[in-house]
């Protein structure tokens, strides 16, 4: 995304442009957003309307808010042959209109400079984000983490609540929750139903975490090693293999913090994918570990690599973990006998967990 505007349309003198992120860019020319105008009066059904222009390489999304009687514009600019803003789009075709309505909510007061680059952010970061780093942000960023451990605790929440919670508790601005929302169901962590008509209910049916497993290519890994002591590193491999994995513990808190770290760090995050599908050289290892033989070291002593003969083998691989929060059903039983969740909630949540568990052939777990 390559900017977002907010507009404001005076009727005396047609679309004024209020604020837009980065400021420094040059401001469109007034005809542009005449012509989105116009879609809008063309659409008076629809919120959201879209226009390409081919002279400037753009594409716009404006959704169309009232605010005080006051009507308003919130446009989304992207490059017509690169950015992709339809995956968004798909997903929650209410997510641009919320976070719209809740921008311009805040256009007279001081908050709307920091609201709207917030927005801008997390816009762009949500279509450019990779897989494996989308999955490491829900531990990393402070928000996303907070709204885990919430719908842990809490099994099926409304947005309402979710946003008292986040609030009172923990301080959180919520402007972008919707946002933050989506990449929980982009992920397939939670589900969006209604309860008495009320369509902003969350049901956590995935949960996460980080795990160390055994490399899935054991067998190759000892195939292009042409030593003398061959059948020695294989013996001690698969020793310390074992000794390693009769003593973890998962759910250990201070080992998944760790392995965060590790993921984290670009260059040993990449070394470790290598890793996955041949052992390494030290010299090589060096390498791709930016020359950090520190890093190297604590690699070895903490058993995520095995180290022989001049050569480094991947010895418990870091993988993401996505599993059915089986432990919800006592969660929510409790919750609904003491008065915390209504009939509708408890059997909502217990009927999609049940579902999920019924249609993964009893494997409530995915590595990821």
């Amino acid at each position: 995304m390559k900017r977002i505007i907010i507009i404001h349309w005076n009727k005396s003198t047609g679309p004024e442009t209020i604020l837009q992120y980065p400021p420094e860019k040059e401001i469109f020319p007034k005809d542009l957003f005449l012509k989105i105008w116009t879609m809008h009066e063309l659409k008076k059904g629809e919120k959201m309307v879209e226009y390409t222009s081919e002279e400037l390489g753009n594409r716009f999304i404006s959704v169309i808010q009232k605010f005080e009687g006051e009507i308003y514009f919130l446009v989304l600019v992207y490059d017509k042959s690169i950015d992709n803003i339809d995956d968004i789009i798909n997903v929650d075709p209410d997510l641009l209109a919320n976070i719209s309505r809740d921008l311009i909510q805040l256009i007279n007061t001081n908050k709307i400079s920091n609201a709207i680059f917030e927005a801008y952010k997390s816009i762009k970061n949500y279509t450019k984000i990779e897989k494996e780093e989308n999955l490491l942000n829900f531990f990393r960023d402070k928000m996303k983490y907070t709204i885990l451990k919430i719908l842990r605790n809490e099994g099926v929440i409304s947005k309402r609540n979710l946003k008292k919670i986040l609030k009172n508790q923990y301080g959180f601005s919520t402007l972008n929750l919707d946002l933050i929302l989506i990449s929980f169901i982009r992920e397939n962590l939670i589900v969006k139903k209604s309860i008495f008509g009320n369509q902003d209910y969350y049901f956590l049916i995935n949960d996460l975490s980080c795990i160390r497993i055994p490399p899935e290519n054991i067998i190759k890994f000892f195939e292009s090693i042409e030593n003398e002591d061959k059948n020695e590193i294989v013996n001690n491999y698969k020793t310390a293999l074992i000794q390693f994995f009769k003593n973890y513990d998962v759910n250990q808190q201070d080992n998944i913090d760790l392995l965060l770290i590790y993921l984290a760090n670009k260059y040993v995050s990449r070394f470790l994918k290598s890793l996955r599908f041949t052992p390494m050289l030290i010299s090589d290892a060096l390498n791709i570990l930016n020359n950090n033989e520190a890093i190297l070291n604590e690699l070895i002593k903490k058993s995520v690599l095995f180290e022989a003969k001049g050569y480094v083998f991947l010895l418990t691989d870091i993988r993401f973990l996505k599993f059915l929060p089986i432990y919800l059903f006592k969660r929510l039983n409790l919750r609904y006998k003491e008065g915390k969740i209504s009939l509708d909630e408890f059997l909502g949540h217990n009927k999609l967990i049940l579902e999920k568990f019924l249609q993964s052939n009893y494997y409530n777990y995915q590595v990821i």
